[in-house]
């Protein structure tokens, strides 16, 4: 099946909420970063700007930036509608209000669109869908990120996640997945599942982050080989 823009809801993130996320330090950010499922965030284009290394693969950069830009427009006010009608599922502490939230977001998702279609032409937005094989070489980037796609999508199944991992840790050294729950906030036989099949051939371990905006998405799971 065709991958559609209609079905997706871009709602991007800064560096320094990835570099929350993801407990990535000053080693780390000068180590080759690739960011899985991206999407419009702006941590490629923020660590690009302060000389760090870091390529974005998502099925989103098939598009232009206009279309792009339409979408993000298109589910602003649906976004922002839920977030108002959920609150009490956030933790308000770093964010303070729906009207901070929203600039938030708005103002990584534009950095993003300003810089995708040089991204684009250096190499740094890749269109790829997981878990198809990428034409990289194996170990090529020192970390792997994935933010709020996988294990958080349990629909997708167990052996998309397992195909997907595989191919992440192929051209990988080290993975790390953030959050490790569903989208309701809440633990998954999904993860424990996961978890148990690459611990047999890698280190796999959870760790509290600095970074928690739902409540219960507070953890990561770092997969080593």
């Amino acid at each position: 099946m065709a991958f559609k823009l209609d079905n997706v809801v871009p709602w991007g993130r800064n560096i320094s909420e990835y570099r929350k996320m993801f407990m990535l330090s000053d080693d780390d950010m000068n180590s080759k970063i690739a960011g899985f499922g991206d999407g419009p965030a702006s941590f490629n284009c923020q660590a690009n700007k302060q000389g760090f290394s870091v390529t974005s693969f998502d099925p989103i950069y098939q598009f232009t930036r206009e279309q792009l830009e339409k979408r993000i427009e298109e589910v602003r006010t649906v976004v922002m509608k839920q977030m108002a009608e959920n609150m009490g599922n956030y933790v308000w502490t770093n964010i303070k209000s729906l009207d901070e939230l929203e600039h938030l977001r708005m103002s990584a998702m534009k950095m993003f669109l300003d810089d995708f279609e040089q991204g684009k032409s250096e190499g740094r937005y890749i269109y790829h869908e997981l878990p198809a094989i990428l034409n990289v070489p194996d170990n090529y980037f020192d970390i792997g990120l994935s933010s709020h796609f996988l294990l958080m999508y349990t629909s997708l199944g167990y052996d998309f996640h397992i195909k997907s991992i595989t191919e992440m840790l192929r051209i990988c050294s080290q993975i790390r997945i953030f959050p490790i729950v569903n989208m309701d906030a809440e633990k998954t036989d999904l993860t424990e599942n996961v978890i148990k099949y690459f611990s047999q051939k890698y280190s796999a371990k959870i760790i509290d982050t600095s970074y928690e905006f739902q409540k219960g998405e507070n953890k990561m799971l770092i997969i080593e080989k």
